[in-house]
């Protein structure tokens, strides 16, 4: 008869065996996954970094679009035979009305430049809204009313005023908005 060979006695003793010799994780595994988390974690403040740039420049052009269409508005309020005393390629500069202006379409241009600069919102004294070193053009013709506002972006592109409002330069960036009042 064949002699029987306690195999669960010898396998049980060559993990207790094996087990006695690694007692955790060596230094190099433990500095790769150091390095693999600390790369991670810089990756998700560069991309927030990233978002927030981004955040702020769509920002930015939300509002010129909101200020343009703001002016156009402020425009269709006043009365159509008027129209010309907006014209002008010096908003963001201080303007005044462009001769027969009454006091509504003087306070309209006001406060329009107020916003444009950012000097509606007020922040320890300091002007903290608007965009950054705003200008805006106005142009009528026939009851048609072109409005570009150029502003200053973060980043270096291409020169965004392409309409001749304001200073050019490689961080211009330019809303258009045009519209018709009757």
């Amino acid at each position: 008869m064949p002699q029987r060979i306690n195999t669960q006695r010898l396998s049980t003793h060559g993990l207790k065996k094996s087990a006695g010799k690694q007692k955790g994780m060596t230094f190099i595994e433990v500095l790769i996954a150091l390095f693999i988390m600390v790369t991670g974690i810089l990756g998700a403040v560069a991309m927030q970094a990233t978002a927030k740039k981004g955040s702020f420049d769509a920002m930015q052009r939300s509002l010129a679009s909101s200020l343009a269409q703001d002016i156009i508005e402020r425009m269709r309020s006043d009365d159509a035979s008027i129209l010309n005393a907006y014209i002008s390629t010096e908003y963001g500069k201080g303007v005044t009305c462009s001769g027969g202006c009454s006091v509504f379409t003087q306070t309209n241009i006001d406060e329009f430049e107020l916003a444009l600069t950012g000097g509606d919102v007020l922040l320890g004294g300091n002007h903290a809204g608007g965009l950054v070193d705003a200008r805006a053009c106005v142009d009528v013709s026939n009851n048609a009313v072109t409005v570009v506002v150029t502003w200053q972006g973060r980043t270096v592109t291409v020169d965004g005023n392409t309409e001749g409002c304001g200073a050019s330069g490689k961080q211009r960036r330019q809303v258009l908005v045009e519209g018709f009042i009757f």
